[in-house]
Order: C-alpha cells, then structure tokens, then sequence
C-alpha cells in the first residue's frame, strides 16, 4: 500500500489552466501505462459564444452533465444553490462524480478537478474525498485559491492534511510543475 504523502494539490488563479494541467498529466500517464485504473471528474466550462454560461462535470471515461449554470431555468433549478451567477445542479453532480469516487482494490490514481465551493454544496462529496485520502490511493486534485486571503474549510482540511503537497500554478511555471507533478506521480504508483 502506499504511504502518506500522496495528495498533490493545484492551485492558482481562475483560468490558469489547472484543469489543463491535470488533464495533460491524465492523458501523459495513460499514454505510458494504458492498464493504469484512474477514477475520478473534471470539470469544464460551457460556452456559448465567448460568453461562459456554466460548467460541466465529465467522467475520465468521457460522461457529462451539467454541475452549474445561468441558462437553466426550471422550477426545480429555482432552488437550487448559487455561486455567483451561476445556479448548481447537485444532483446532477453528484450521479456523476460521486460514484467515480468509490474506493476500488484496483484504483491506481484519483482525479478530482475541482474541490471547490459549487462542489461542496453536495453534503456527501466532501466526506467522498476524505474517504479516498484515507484510501492512501495517490490523488491529483485541484482546489481554487483563497478568495480575500481565506479558504473555504474543506479546502483548508485538505491543504492541512498530512500527505498533502501544495504546487501554485501561474502561466510562467505551467510546464516545470507539470513535468514535476508527473515525475512525483510516476515514481509513487511503481512503489504501489
């Protein structure tokens, strides 16, 4: 089993190219080990136009659906949670990503793309993402940067946690913390 130490977390500012950074980790690694068993989301942004109208949760086996947006109008949508303008779709969210999230014997790497605050609406994502730490499975994750010098306190627990390591991303060390991020991962999963 592997040790601690296993949680990689990036941060940055908004549209940095963090989901991109995880995705081309994702896709480098499976290139290099096509048996490698990852789990897990990330999320995109849904466009229409130039304009950002919302965020879509996608499987690593390519299942989509909506998690938030402002074009959506529905009685039941009425209810739902806002972050911004954006109105969140839990259920949808969590038929998706939750069950990608269930510990397997088998699962080499985790994904989770993004431990933020639209996410943490769903009660039962934030216990899900203890549960695979505990797994002691390596995680690559993605979490937002603190808004006004304060994280949102499920963020704070993870970047806390003992096998937590933190990499902030800016447009001048994208591809060192890339090559850094996959180099680390490598050598973790040939010791599992």
């Amino acid at each position: 089993m592997a040790g601690p130490g296993k949680c990689f977390l990036v941060t940055g500012p908004p549209g940095v190219g963090k989901t991109s950074l995880i995705m081309r980790i994702f896709e480098t690694l499976k290139a290099s080990n096509p048996n490698l068993k990852v789990q897990g989301f990330y999320t995109r942004e849904i466009r229409q136009g130039s304009e950002r109208v919302g965020f879509e949760v996608v499987t690593l086996d390519g299942r989509r659906g909506p998690l938030a947006s402002t074009t959506i109008s529905s009685p039941e949508s009425l209810r739902w949670p806002n972050v911004g303008k954006y109105r969140v779709d839990i259920a949808s969210f969590e038929s998706l990503a939750l069950p990608e999230l269930q510990v397997r014997e088998d699962t080499d790497l985790f994904i989770i793309d993004e431990v933020g605050k639209m996410e943490m609406y769903s009660s039962s994502f934030f216990p899900t993402v203890l549960k695979v730490l505990e797994s002691n499975i390596p995680v690559l994750a993605s979490v937002p940067i603190p808004k006004f010098g304060r994280d949102i306190p499920g963020v704070a627990r993870l970047k806390n946690h003992p096998g937590a390591t933190m990499f902030t991303l800016s447009t001048s060390n994208r591809d060192a913390v890339k090559d850094q991020i996959y180099s680390i991962l490598v050598d973790s999963l040939s010791k599992q």
